[in-house]
């Protein structure tokens, strides 16, 4: 039940586009046509589902305080948590760099399209916050860790293929001049997300019996929109510094 609460959750309510406007360069950037968008999506849930777990495994065993106790009783006392932006970066510049070679050897056209936005992926700002949420949210397992990058894939892959899909049709409306292109793109954009919160109901909604559970539990999610928004900032921050 875990699992699929997670899973729902990672693609409609927090979904990294619409609730957090995470990824919105290459968002905005490769939603021209549907076949880009999905090469595209694909590739970042692959990078998702492979870096949130690694970085999982880094934090847990070397970079949480007390985590190198596995070397021994002496290292108990170390905390290397200073160091989870440099090493999972690198976990994902990585993995994106062994996408970027795939792609180009099986998918000519698609890695011509894609252009300079594959190898960006590794300065995605969905893709560093994967890995930042998965860490302030204290995800336990490792099995959860994968559903979380897995479905936090999906949902901004629906999201560029929702967006790049209506961008293929809108050409053909008569979209007043000083709103096409971008603007009418923000626009839609905008509106997907007031309706991806309406998702919000499935974890909120029916009566309950417990008041004071639900309001302990309001309290908890208030908190971890906080720290959403928190994390949000500083990822932006962080890949902007990177690609300067």
């Amino acid at each position: 039940m875990e699992h699929i609460e997670l899973f729902f959750k990672s693609i409609f309510i927090d979904n990294m586009v619409f609730a957090t406007f995470l990824g919105m360069c290459s968002y905005l950037a490769v939603s021209k046509k549907v076949s880009t968008a999905v090469g595209l999506g694909a590739a970042v849930i692959f990078v998702l589902a492979v870096t949130v777990p690694l970085n999982w495994l880094l934090d847990q065993y070397i970079l949480q305080e007390g985590a190198l106790v596995w070397l021994g009783e002496e290292y108990a006392q170390y905390d290397l948590s200073f160091l989870s932006f440099i090493l999972f970066i690198a976990t994902i510049a990585t993995m994106v760099q062994l996408v970027e070679i795939v792609v180009e050897k099986f998918s000519p056209a698609l890695y011509n399209s894609l252009g300079i936005f594959l190898p960006l992926i590794a300065v995605n700002c969905a893709i560093l916050g994967g890995s930042l949420f998965m860490q302030s949210r204290e995800i336990e397992t490792l099995g959860l860790a994968f559903n979380y990058g897995v479905s936090s894939g999906i949902g901004w892959f629906l999201a560029i293929l929702a967006i790049a899909a209506i961008r293929e049709k809108i050409r053909y409306s008569n979209v007043p001049p000083p709103l096409r292109g971008l603007g009418i793109t923000f626009i839609i954009t905008g509106l997907m997300a007031i309706g991806f919160m309406s998702f919000g109901g499935m974890l909120t909604g029916g009566d309950s019996e417990e008041p004071e559970t639900e309001n302990v539990q309001t309290a908890e999610d208030n908190k971890e929109s906080k720290q959403d928004k928190q994390i949000s900032t500083l990822v932006v921050e962080s890949t902007n510094i990177t690609e300067q």
